[in-house]
C-alpha cells in the first residue's frame, strides 16, 4: 500500500453506499480498507444497478474499488469475537446499521473503544444516532425528502422529481463522513483518543441548501420549485438551442449580465434601468428569460458557446454521459479512468477527487470478489489457523 493514508486500516462493515463511500475515498488515497461482508451474498450494493460481466453491478465495481473483501457474520458470537480482534489492530470502523444494532451485538462504540481507545467509528444512519426519529429506517430518497431538497426539485405546480442522482445523499454523507474521520484521526494522533463521527443522511443534504434556513428564519421566505431557475438571480437557467440542445447560463452578478448582453449583441440591455441590477432583473424575470430564450433558440450550440466564450460568460451544454466520454476537458483531467479487471475485463470508472500535487489518489483495482481477502485477514493478520478457517467457513461464520 502507498499514498498519504498508507498505514491506516479501515474496517468497512457498512452496506450499500453512504458510509462505504467514505471508505472508497480513504482507499483512493492509500488506506487499507477491508470490506467486511455477510457470508451469505455479501453487500447488497453488489446487486444494485446494471450487472457487469463479473456478475456484480457496475455500482459495486466502481464504489467498492481499492477495497479488499472479507466475509464475517457479526451476529454470531464467534464472528463478533473475531471482529473485536480486528478492531484491536485497526484505526477506523465504518457502519450504517440502524442505531442500537451494534450495541445489541456487543459491538457498540463504547465496547470497541475499550479494546482500542484510539478507534474512530463513522456512524451513518437515516436520522443520526439521536433524536425522536433516530430508530427510523431510511435511504437517500427519504433523506432528499426530509432535508427539503426534493421539495425544491422540479417545475412549479408539478410532481417533485429526483434531484439528479438517486444516491446523492449517500455520496454527500460519505463525503462528510470522510471529513469527520480525517479530523478524528488527527485528534487521535495528538491525544490518543478516538471518537464517534455521527452523520444523518438528511443532514448532509440540508447542510448544502445555501440560504434556505436563514432566509426563512429572518424573512419568512418559503422557497418553492422553480424548475431550472434559481431564486433572486436571473438569467441563471437552462435555455434551448436551435439544434435541439440545452445550455446552462449563469449570470450571478451585474458584470456577467453585461457580458451576456454583449454576447447577445444587445449591450444596451445592461444599461436599461429595468435590468441593470440583480433586484430589478429579478422583478422582470419573465422578460429576461424570454429575451435570453429567444436568443439561444435562434442559434446553434456551437455559436452560443463561441459568443459566450468571447465575452467570458459562464456557459455549458447540458452534457449527457455520451458527451462526457467525448469531451476533451474530461480527458485532460483524467476524470474517466480505464482499468483491466480480472473478472470484468476493461472498466471505465470515475476518477478520484480531489487532485493532489504531491500525493495523488490511485485507482488500483475495481470492486473485489466476495471474500477475496479472507486468507489475508484471518490467517495472515489474525493468525487463525487454516483448519479453523475451514470450520468457520463451513458454518458460514466467514
Amino acid at each position: 500500500m502507498s499514498g498519504p493514508l498508507a498505514g491506516i486500516r479501515v474496517l468497512d462493515i457498512a452496506t450499500f453506499l453512504a458510509a462505504p463511500f467514505c471508505g472508497t475515498i480513504l482507499a483512493d488515497f492509500g488506506a487499507e480498507v477491508f470490506k467486511i461482508e455477510n457470508p451469505s451474498g455479501g453487500d447488497s450494493l453488489r446487486r444494485f444497478g446494471s450487472r457487469s460481466d463479473a456478475g456484480d453491478t457496475f455500482m459495486w465495481m466502481s464504489e467498492a474499488r481499492n477495497k479488499k473483501s472479507a466475509t464475517l457474520d457479526l451476529r454470531t458470537p464467534e464472528g463478533a469475537e473475531l471482529f473485536r480482534k480486528l478492531v484491536a489492530q485497526s484505526d477506523v470502523v465504518l457502519e450504517n446499521f440502524r442505531p442500537g444494532t451494534l450495541e445489541k451485538w456487543g459491538l457498540g462504540y463504547e465496547a470497541l473503544a475499550e479494546i482500542n481507545p484510539r478507534l474512530v467509528m463513522l456512524r451513518v444512519s437515516a436520522y443520526g444516532q439521536t433524536g425522536p426519529y433516530s430508530a427510523r429506517p431510511g435511504f437517500a430518497r427519504i433523506a432528499h425528502a426530509f432535508s427539503g431538497l426534493a421539495y425544491l426539485a422540479g417545475e412549479p405546480g408539478r410532481v417533485p422529481v429526483v434531484p439528479g442522482s438517486t444516491s446523492l445523499a449517500d455520496y454527500m454523507s460519505g463525503l462528510f463522513g470522510a471529513i469527520g474521520v480525517l479530523i478524528a484521526l488527527r485528534h487521535a494522533e495528538k491525544t490518543g483518543q478516538g471518537q464517534e463521527v455521527d452523520v444523518g443522511l438528511y443532514e448532509s443534504m440540508f447542510r448544502v441548501l445555501d440560504e434556505l434556513a436563514p432566509a426563512y428564519a429572518a424573512k419568512g421566505v418559503q422557497r418553492e420549485r422553480m424548475g431550472a431557475d434559481v431564486i433572486n438571480i436571473v438569467p441563471h437557467s437552462h435555455y434551448p438551442t436551435a439544434d435541439g440542445h440545452y445550455v446552462a447560463l449563469a449570470c450571478s452578478n451585474d458584470r456577467m449580465w453585461g457580458r451576456l448582453s454583449a454576447a447577445m449583441g444587445r449591450a444596451e440591455l445592461a444599461q436599461d434601468p429595468r435590468y441593470q441590477t440583480i433586484p430589478t432583473r429579478d422583478a422582470h424575470r419573465d422578460e429576461i428569460n424570454a429575451i435570453v430564450r429567444n436568443w439561444t433558440s435562434a442559434l446553434s450550440l456551437s455559436d452560443i458557446v463561441t459568443r459566450c466564450d468571447a465575452e467570458q460568460v459562464p456557459v455549458s451544454k447540458l452534457m449527457s454521459v455520451s458527451d462526457i466520454f467525448e469531451d476533451p476537458q474530461y480527458a485532460a483531467r483524467e476524470n474517466l479512468q480505464t482499468i483491466e479487471d480480472p473478472r470484468a475485463g476493461p472498466l471505465t470508472l470515475p476518477g478520484s477527487v480531489p487532485r493532489m500535487s504531491r500525493t495523488p489518489p490511485r485507482l488500483r483495482h475495481a470492486g473485489p470478489a466476495l471474500g477475496d481477502a479472507n486468507e489475508e485477514l484471518f490467517q495472515t493478520i489474525l493468525g487463525v489457523s487454516e483448519e479453523r478457517c475451514r470450520d468457520l467457513r463451513a458454518r458460514r461464520i466467514i
